[in-house]
C-alpha cells in the first residue's frame, strides 16, 4: 500500500522515539517547528506518487509481487529506472528547495540488494533470503528507511579495531542465539527522525582485525536503545519564530542527526552482513555509487536558486544587463551540467548478478565531483546577482512594525512595480539557499554528502582504463612497443 502524505504523518506519530534538541527531549518530533519542515519535505515523496502527472517517475513495480510501490523502495531494474530516479530527485528538489531524506535509504535498498546476493553465492549464508524478506516488508508498508553509514571515525589514520576508543565505528558487541547487540554512533543522519526504519552499513572497506565492525542490518527507528541528537544548522532557530517569511523556506526543511546505539539487539533476521570483513568495501562503494547518482536533488534545488536569482535581478530592474543575463546563463549551463552526470552513469549502467541495475561507477563519482564544486558556483552568482541587501536585510517584523514599516517600505524598495515585501521574500530565499538552513544541504552536503572529494578522486583514478588511452595516443602516432 502506498501512503499518503496524511497517513505518513499519523505513522510517524505512533513511533515512540528518543530524541533531544537543546540539550531537552522532544516529546512531540513531528509538531516541533525545527524538525516539522523536514517533515514535510518527506510527506510530498507521498503525496506525488498519487498524482497522475508524477505516477510515471514516483512509482514502478515492485520486481518481487508486481504491484505498484513507491520508487523510493524500488530496487532497480533496468537503467530506465536509473534515469527516472534520477528525473525523480531533480523534480523534488525543485518543489522542495531542500533534501527530502529518502534517497539515502533507497540507495542502501539497492546496495544491499546486490552485496547480499553476492555473500550467499560465495559463502552459502541466507543473507539475500533475509534481505529480500525485509524489503518486502518495507515496500508493503511504504516505509521511510535511513541509510546510516558514516562513523564517527575517530582518528582517521586508524582502522576500526586500532582506534582508542572501540566504539568510534559502530560494532558488534555481542552474538548470540537470537541475534547479536551492536554499540557506536552513525553521524549525518540526514532526516533521521522522520524515518520508519534505520539501516546500518559499514563505512569503510575492512580487513580480519576489523571483523566486529564488518555489520550491517536495520531495525525500527524506535527501537529500544537508538537516541537521536539534533544536530545545529545556520539559522535554524527562526523556524521558531511562527509563520515569518525570514525562514526564507516557508513549508520545506532538513536536519541531521547524531544518532546513538547503545547497546542495541538485533535479531538475526534483520542481519544483512556480521562478520565478513572482505565484502564491506564492495557494499561501501557500491551504496556510494548510488548515491553519488542520487545528486540530481542539487539540480532540483539548483532550479530553485537560478529561478530566485532571476527574479531578484527582475525586482532590481538589472535583468537586462548583459552580465547579468551571462551570469543566469552561466548558472544553467553548470546545473544543466550536473543533469548530464546522473543521466549519464544511470545510462551507462549495468546489470549485476542479483538482478539489481547499477550505475556506472565512474561516471557517478564523475557526476559526483562536479557537485562538490558547481553548487558553490550557482551559490556565488546567485549572491552577485541579489546584492549586498542579502545580508543586512532587516527582518519580517521591522517591515510590520509601525514605527519602521514604513522606512523599510520606502529604502528597501527596487522596482516601483514590486512590492516591497515580495522583494524581500525573494532575498530570504535566496539567503536561505546560499547561507542559511537550506545551505547545509544544497552546499555543504554538495561537498561531503555520499563521501569527501578526495574518495571520489581516488574512485575516478581507479575506474579510468589509462593504458587504453595510452594506447590510443601511440598507435596514433605511430609508437609500437612490440
Amino acid at each position: 500500500m502506498m501512503m499518503m502524505g496524511s497517513q505518513y504523518e499519523e505513522s510517524l506519530r505512533k513511533l515512540d522515539l528518543t530524541v533531544y534538541l537543546f540539550g531537552e527531549r522532544v516529546l512531540n518530533v513531528v509538531d516541533h517547528p525545527m524538525i516539522r519542515p523536514s517533515m514535510n519535505a518527506v510527506a510530498l515523496t507521498y503525496d506525488l506518487a498519487h498524482l497522475p502527472e508524477y505516477a510515471e517517475i514516483m512509482t514502478a513495480t515492485s520486481h518481487l509481487t508486481g504491484r505498484a510501490i513507491n520508487r523510493f523502495t524500488h530496487i532497480h531494474q533496468s537503467a530506465e529506472d536509473l534515469v527516472k530516479k534520477s528525473k525523480m530527485g531533480r523534480l523534488l528538489g525543485s518543489l522542495t528547495g531542500c533534501c527530502f531524506q529518502r534517497c539515502v535509504g533507497m540507495d542502501a535498498l539497492n546496495a544491499l540488494s546486490i552485496t547480499t546476493h553476492d555473500i550467499d553465492a560465495r559463502l552459502g549464508t541466507d543473507y539475500n533470503r533475509r534481505f529480500l524478506k525485509y524489503l518486502e516488508y518495507v515496500q508493503e508498508r511504504d516505509l521511510t528507511c535511513d541509510g546510516a553509514m558514516t562513523d564517527p571515525k575517530g582518528d582517521r589514520s586508524l582502522p576500526p579495531h586500532a582506534q582508542a576508543d572501540p566504539d568510534l565505528y559502530l560494532r558488534v558487541v555481542e552474538r548470540g542465539k537470537d541475534g547479536i547487540v551492536v554499540r557506536g554512533a552513525k553521524v549525518h543522519q540526514t532526516g533521521a527522525v522522520n524515518s520508519h526504519e534505520i539501516i546500518v552499513m559499514p563505512t569503510v572497506a575492512m580487513r580480519e582485525a576489523d571483523r566486529d565492525y564488518a555489520v550491517a542490518f536495520a531495525l525500527p527507528s524506535d527501537t529500544r536503545g537508538i537516541t537521536y541528537i539534533i544536530g545545529r544548522q545556520s539559522c535554524d532557530t527562526r523556524k521558531l519564530e511562527g509563520e515569518t517569511f525570514d525562514r526564507g523556506n516557508l513549508s520545506f526543511g532538513g536536519h541531521e542527526a547524531l544518532v546513538i546505539f547503545d547497546d542495541v539487539f538485533v535479531p538475526w533476521e534483520r542481519v544483512f552482513l556480521c562478520g565478513e570483513y572482505e565484502f564491506a568495501g564492495p557494499l561501501v562503494e557500491q551504496f556510494a555509487s548510488y548515491h553519488r547518482q542520487s545528486y540530481a536533488c542539487k539540480v532540483g534545488v539548483g532550479d530553485v536558486l537560478i529561478g530566485a536569482a532571476q527574479t531578484a535581478a527582475e525586482y532590481n530592474g538589472i535583468e537586462k544587463a548583459a552580465h547579468i543575463r551571462d551570469k543566469i546563463v552561466e548558472m544553467n549551463h553548470l546545473n544543466e551540467t550536473l543533469f548530464c552526470g546522473c543521466i549519464a552513469c544511470a545510462a551507462e549502467g549495468h546489470r549485476e548478478t542479483s538482478g539489481t541495475w547499477m550505475v556506472d561507477t565512474l561516471l557517478a563519482n564523475v557526476h559526483k565531483q562536479n557537485v562538490t564544486r558547481f553548487p558553490y558556483e550557482i551559490a556565488r552568482l546567485a549572491q552577485d546577482i541579489a546584492g549586498g541587501l542579502l545580508v543586512t536585510l532587516p527582518s519580517e517584523k521591522d517591515l510590520k512594525a509601525p514605527e519602521t514599516g514604513r522606512w523599510l517600505e520606502k529604502y528597501c524598495k527596487g522596482r516601483t512595480d514590486v512590492p516591497t515585501e515580495h522583494r524581500m521574500r525573494i532575498l530570504r530565499l535566496i539567503e536561505n539557499l546560499t547561507l542559511g538552513a537550506a545551505a547545509v544541504g544544497y552546499l555543504t552536503e554538495s561537498m561531503h554528502g555520499a563521501g569527501s572529494p578526495q574518495t571520489q578522486r581516488v574512485m575516478i583514478a581507479r575506474g579510468v582504463n589509462m593504458k587504453a588511452k595510452q594506447a590510443a595516443a601511440k598507435r596514433l602516432c605511430g609508437i609500437s612497443e612490440e
